[in-house]
C-alpha cells in the first residue's frame, strides 16, 4: 500500500465498536492513543475523532478529558431515552457525516472499527479518489469491509499495542491491581470506559462477520 509522509490523514473512531469488541473478545480495555499513532504512521494528521455518548450524570466526562488529552477530539451524543424507558445512542450516521464534510481535506481516511454498515461510506470516499485505511479486531470486523479497503490492520494481531490494563471482570470492570509505569499514559486514555456503568452489558455471541453491528447500541 503506498504511504507518504505528506498524505493527510483524518482517523474516525466508532468508540463502541472498539470497547465491546475489546472486552467480548479478551475482556481487555482498547489503548486508544497507540491506535491513533499507528494509524497516522508518521504522515500528517488532520483529525481524530473519538465518537462517545454523554449521560446524564457526567462519569464520562474524565475520558473524554483523557482522550481530549491524547490529541484526539471527541464528538459526544446525548443518551436517547424512548417512552418504553429503553435508552440508545448511536454514531454510524453522523460518523459518516464528519467524512463527508472534512474529505476535501484529506488524502487518506482510516476508520477505527469493524461495522460492515460503513461500506457505502467507504464507497463513496473512494469514489472522490480518497483512500480509506481500516482499523479493527478481526473477530469482530465485516469481510466485505476489509475487501473494500487499500489497509487493513488487524488489531487482534498484536494486543500488546492495542490493548491495554488487567483482564476485566463480568461486568466489564478491572479487578484492583497495580499498572506498569510504561502503560500509564494509554491507561489513562482508556479506563474511564467502565466507569459508572458508562457503557451497556451485552452478550457474548459468535464473533464472524457482524454487518449486523448496527444492533450494538447504548441501553440501560
Amino acid at each position: 500500500m503506498f504511504q507518504h509522509p505528506d498524505q493527510r490523514v483524518g482517523v474516525f473512531i466508532d468508540t463502541q465498536n472498539m470497547y465491546y469488541s475489546a472486552r467480548n473478545l479478551f475482556k481487555r480495555k482498547v489503548n486508544f492513543k497507540n491506535i491513533v499513532d499507528d494509524a497516522v504512521a508518521g504522515r500528517k494528521l488532520i483529525r481524530a475523532i473519538a465518537y462517545v455518548v454523554a449521560t446524564e450524570g457526567g462519569e464520562e466526562k474524565p475520558f473524554f478529558e483523557a482522550l481530549q488529552n491524547a490529541g484526539i477530539q471527541t464528538r459526544a451524543k446525548n443518551l436517547m431515552i424512548y417512552l418504553s424507558g429503553q435508552k440508545k445512542a448511536d454514531w454510524d450516521v453522523g460518523l459518516a457525516i464528519d467524512v463527508v464534510q472534512v474529505l476535501d481535506t484529506l488524502d487518506v481516511v482510516v476508520i477505527v472499527s469493524g461495522d460492515g454498515d460503513f461500506q457505502p461510506l467507504v464507497n463513496y470516499v473512494q469514489s472522490r479518489g480518497r483512500m480509506v485505511e481500516l482499523m479493527a479486531f478481526r473477530e469482530t470486523t465485516s469481510s466485505g469491509l476489509i475487501e473494500m479497503v487499500q489497509n487493513y490492520t488487524d488489531l487482534s494481531a498484536n494486543q500488546k499495542r492495542y490493548l491495554i490494563g488487567p483482564k476485566l471482570g463480568s461486568h466489564g470492570k478491572a479487578p484492583q491491581e497495580s499498572v506498569g509505569d510504561e502503560e500509564q499514559t494509554a491507561q489513562s486514555v482508556d479506563d474511564m470506559l467502565d466507569t459508572g456503568g458508562f457503557f451497556m452489558e451485552t452478550p457474548t455471541n459468535n464473533q464472524g462477520d457482524q454487518e449486523e453491528n448496527r444492533s450494538r447500541r447504548l441501553e440501560f
